[in-house]
């Protein structure tokens, strides 16, 4: 786990490092939103939005027993925590203009049978694994599973295995004689992602991190060397990198890819209209549709560069949906409790169910 990653918002770490994006980083950006063709537009290709909408009440979830899955890590585990409400166990994600298909897990596993998937990414795509493996779980709840090093979920009986490879940054960071160096034209970790049959990819929060919670020292970019730059401008650089490399090493016919947009943070109560507070003791969603404070600059880069890939990857457009959840954090339940107030990462069960519920909808539809 990231140690301490739940103390770092956006908003709190642009006050250590200078987050402007240059007039023509803002340009592309917006040229890319004019043009995204397959590779962002997602579910809208079903006629139907799936990523605009609110959350309901349903007191058919959460889809899974929290007390009955045994692979959630402490921090995630906000009722054994301690968490006194339980509403948040009860939203469900409603599109607009239609419904998502529920969740099947049995269905989910035929269909990968034989299978790999991968997740490559930060704690939030820990966070999302290990919500998939519980909605399997729970699927097949006497089916045999195998739990390896707490990165490899298989079920042997289908020959479905479920991996998780951490890599915050996607790009690589190594160890030199100047120190540790973040290397943005670097992807040679891409070699343990090959021979899957499904990846979904994340980045951003650890491109923002400081001080003692910066794991590299240097960055790298065409062979110069810096002590820092702009976060952001590091963000698409190094998302290029890792976009080239799909275009070269992924072949659409055999692996599945998808990209989980940038989950947002509650540390900023001034986003939604509560100055002064934070996602503790919150218990309800924003309402309606739409998040006040806007959506974030660095879903405006991953749009920009999914955008002009050559090879089809999905977007998990799932940054304004989870935005309206300001709610579904472990906030004081967190294993730091009050004093490592947890506004990054999901409860389990919570808001990460949704993200593969539309990665299920993304398969079936």
């Amino acid at each position: 786990m990231e140690s301490g990653f739940h103390k770092y918002s956006f908003f709190a770490a642009s006050a250590a490092v200078i987050v402007l994006i240059s007039a023509g980083l803002r340009q592309a950006m917006a040229e890319g939103e004019e043009d995204i063709g397959h590779n962002v537009e997602g579910l809208t290709s079903t006629g139907c939005d799936f990523y605009h909408g609110s959350w309901v009440l349903d007191d058919s979830f959460p889809l899974y027993d929290t007390s009955s899955c045994p692979f959630i890590d402490k921090e995630f585990d906000c009722q054994k925590n301690g968490r006194p409400d339980k509403q948040y166990l009860k939203y469900r994600w409603k599109p607009t203009a239609c419904d998502l298909p529920r969740f099947n897990g049995e269905d989910f596993i035929r269909r990968f049978k034989g299978k790999k998937i991968m997740f490559v990414g930060d704690s939030l795509s820990l966070n999302q694994w290990q919500s998939l493996i519980c909605m399997l779980h729970a699927a097949v709840p006497q089916a045999k599973y195998n739990l390896v090093n707490r990165q490899a979920f298989t079920l042997p009986e289908y020959g479905l295995s479920v991996m998780l490879s951490r890599n915050e940054f996607l790009v690589d960071i190594v160890s030199d004689r100047i120190g540790r160096v973040l290397k943005l034209d670097s992807i040679e970790g891409g070699n343990a992602w090959k021979g899957t049959d499904m990846l979904i990819f994340n980045t951003w929060h650890w491109w923002i991190h400081t001080g003692s919670k910066q794991p590299w020292d240097y960055i790298e970019l065409g062979g110069n060397v810096y002590k820092d730059m702009d976060r952001l401008v590091a963000f698409e650089k190094g998302l290029t990198t890792w976009a080239n490399w799909v275009d070269s090493n992924i072949d659409p016919a055999s692996t599945k890819v998808f990209f989980q947009g940038i989950s947002p943070t509650h540390y900023d109560g001034r986003e939604w209209n509560q100055p002064k507070m934070s996602c503790n003791a919150q218990t309800q969603p924003v309402s309606g549709s739409t998040y006040p404070g806007g959506s974030p600059a660095p879903a405006a880069v991953v749009k920009n560069v999914l955008g002009k890939m050559s090879k089809p990857v999905n977007l998990l457009d799932i940054t304004t949906l989870s935005q309206l959840r300001k709610d579904g954090h472990p906030s004081a339940y967190g294993p730091g409790g009050a004093k490592g107030m947890d506004c990054s990462h999901w409860c389990l069960a919570g808001v990460p169910d949704t993200w593969n519920e539309l990665l299920y909808a993304s398969l079936v539809l």
